[in-house]
């Protein structure tokens, strides 16, 4: 299936994680960023979706501004070899440029296979992604431990493959007025050799990445005991206690409880970091973040780049006084929101 002449090839696919009628918000940010890059490539978008329950995520699709719509109804959840036969044969019918995959567990095993049927590219976790002037998709990601922003490119081959991290991209806005064409399948056929005896949707359990208030603890935490200074922070805000890397490789918070790309990509409507100097790889994981709150003795903290209220200081002098007045004003606010901006004006 080695392609060389790309100019056959156009359009963006976007591949919808689909479990039992409902949608995989990764999928929806996939669609969001399809959009953006259209703008620039002039592309249509496509999407294509595979599993049970298929005319709910129908219903869940209206609105967005895809041109065609491939569902399958399939007997069973996700199969590997199943799944990359349909994959296979949609891609070869729409011939997209680029295909756009989740960073799940199901993309991240459906993405390579389908890559190497068709003996293409594949970029695996991109933070980015831009078109470049001639048309080929550029995908960023970080590199060498987090330290340097690799741009890859595939050039010669088509389709472009890239997964891309949930909570990295934005989702699209819908219009109504949009009209999509609906292509539905059913699938007879499986090549089921294991019996799932039960399954479990992925992030049932709700972790930091559904967190609207973060509170950070990084390297600058001197102690593990310290660590309930901050817990508390955190919770007098509504919130949880999140970590960079540095305290999960010391086995003072675990790794569910890590934000970046080795741990979790969060998108909260405010963080407070402490002590977090701000690598590459930190910043990959939360950038969407809504209102940053940094707080750092070193005034040249990479951190500071992006935060929108930056604090230089010692955050074993500024966190005691945030509780302080966090514990002044709980009984006054109507919320966690009125409470963390209350904090902000006080800051000084």
């Amino acid at each position: 299936m080695l392609e060389t002449d790309t100019k056959k090839w156009s359009g963006i696919l976007v591949y919808l994680e689909c479990y039992n009628g409902k949608l995989h918000p990764s999928s929806e940010e996939l669609i969001g960023e399809a959009v953006r890059l259209a703008e620039t490539s002039g592309d249509a978008i496509y999407a294509t979706g595979i599993g049970q329950k298929m005319e709910q995520i129908q219903e869940m699709l209206e609105g967005y501004p895809v041109k065609k719509v491939y569902l399958y109804e399939a007997k069973d959840e996700y199969e590997s070899s199943l799944y990359t036969e349909i994959m296979t044969q949609c891609i070869e019918t729409i011939k997209p440029a680029i295909v756009l995959v989740g960073g799940t567990y199901e993309g991240r095993s459906l993405a390579p296979g389908l890559a190497v049927r068709f003996r293409t590219g594949l970029t695996a976790d991109c933070t980015g992604l831009t078109i470049d002037e001639e048309g080929n998709l550029v995908q960023s990601r970080p590199a060498f431990g987090g330290n340097i922003m690799a741009d890859i490119v595939t050039q010669f081959t088509r389709p472009q493959f890239a997964t891309v991290r949930p909570g990295v991209m934005q989702k699209a806005e819908k219009d109504h007025r949009i009209v999509t064409e609906y292509i539905t399948e059913k699938i007879e056929k499986t090549r089921k050799e294991i019996e799932v005896i039960s399954s479990k949707a992925e992030a049932v359990e709700k972790g930091i990445a559904d967190e609207k208030i973060l509170v950070v603890a990084g390297r600058g935490v001197k102690k593990k005991e310290d660590l309930d200074m901050l817990r508390e922070l955190a919770e007098l805000l509504g919130g949880t206690l999140a970590s960079s890397r540095a305290l999960v490789e010391k086995g003072w918070m675990l790794p569910k409880e890590q934000i970046g790309l080795s741990g979790n990509t969060v998108s909260p409507d405010y963080m407070i970091t402490c002590g977090v100097s701000g690598t590459v790889q930190f910043m990959a994981g939360m950038k969407h973040t809504k209102n940053i709150i940094a707080i750092n003795e070193d005034q040249e903290a990479r951190i500071f780049e992006i935060a929108h209220y930056p604090i230089v200081g010692d955050l074993y002098k500024i966190v005691p006084e945030l509780i302080r007045r966090s514990e002044e004003h709980t009984s006054e606010l109507q919320s966690h929101h009125d409470l963390v901006c209350r904090l902000l004006l006080e800051k000084k």
